[in-house]
């Protein structure tokens, strides 16, 4: 394997380890694809799960420990158990100690849903395909570079919980908000409280059921329209909710929602969206609801689909 597929690798066996040690966890099947998909992913999870013997800086802990020499390993069951049992004892101090990248940033892979709790009490759901940079100097702080988060914030009249997106600023007076940052350009939705875009520049005020898109290059503040409040961040539970979006903007929010690889043919780009989408379980039938609501057809391309008229 080369060397950055390994670190890749290596980097999405931690964020299995982490995520596993919320008992709210169920995305097994996902983590059994990841295994299945290359003979290494299990020996390097393997590895990773082990490191907690040699790691005498860890903090001590009243919890039972299994080291990885009691770890048998007769079948994939007992390797599985095991290895995960030894994993939770010590993957936050390893990433802590920064030995695979930069802890404070947190991409995720299309089609991957993850939740970031911070010190605070405060919240940050994050969709697939995105990137969110937080600051260990600004606790109260979080950059999306890319992608789409729900951020549901605990408020502090003296000191704002700040989020940046390209150019963008957003600051809460006690809410909850989607944003989503593509080409060059910002979209925050608000389904509670109240947010601030670019206090001090455009300072659009905006209140639950409020949203606006707005463009690096804009040079008047963007306009405020009407959403769904209870709609604001449907990605979260797999409804998609559009009123006019580009046919292009809906296929890339399914390849980051549900991992979808969908493209738009030339003649059908300038189709508008109107509707609803469950993504469900079959990919196939959440795209055959997207081709008869927008009139186009979807034909299979490879391991996707590319929707015409």
């Amino acid at each position: 394997m080369p060397a950055d597929a390994r670190t890749i690798a290596e980097t999405r066996a931690i964020d299995w380890l982490i995520r596993q040690r919320d008992p709210g966890f169920a995305d097994w099947d996902g983590f059994a694809d990841w295994l299945a998909a290359d003979a290494s992913h299990a020996e390097i999870y393997d590895m990773i799960a082990s490191l907690d013997h040699d790691l005498d800086a860890l903090p001590k802990t009243a919890a039972p420990v299994i080291r990885p020499e009691t770890i048998r390993r007769p079948s994939r069951r007992a390797w599985f158990g095991g290895a995960i049992a030894a994993a939770l004892v010590g993957v936050v101090s390893l990433s802590g100690l920064g030995l695979f990248g930069d802890t404070n940033r947190i991409e995720t892979a299309a089609g991957e849903h993850r939740t970031v709790k911070l010190a605070d009490g405060s919240r940050i759901e994050i969709n697939g395909a995105s990137v969110i940079e937080l600051d260990e100097d600004r606790p109260r702080f979080a950059r999306l570079a890319s992608g789409e988060a729900m951020f549901h914030v605990v408020h502090r009249d003296d000191d704002p919980f700040v989020v940046e997106a390209g150019a963008s600023k957003i600051v809460d007076l006690g809410t909850a908000f989607n944003v989503v940052r593509r080409n060059r350009a910002t979209s925050v939705a608000v389904s509670e409280g109240i947010v601030v875009y670019n206090p001090g520049k455009d300072d659009v005020r905006m209140t639950a059921g409020k949203a606006i898109d707005a463009r690096d290059d804009d040079k008047a503040p963007p306009a405020v329209r009407d959403v769904d409040a209870g709609s604001v961040g449907g990605w979260r539970t797999g409804l998609l909710v559009y009123n006019g979006a580009p046919l292009s903007v809906v296929a890339e929010d399914l390849q980051r929602t549900a991992g979808l690889k969908i493209s738009v043919a030339p003649e059908a780009a300038g189709v508008s969206f109107r509707g609803a989408l469950v993504v469900d379980k079959n990919r196939a039938r959440t795209v055959a609801d997207l081709a008869a609501l927008s009139g186009t057809t979807a034909q299979r391309q490879g391991d996707g689909w590319v929707l015409k008229r």
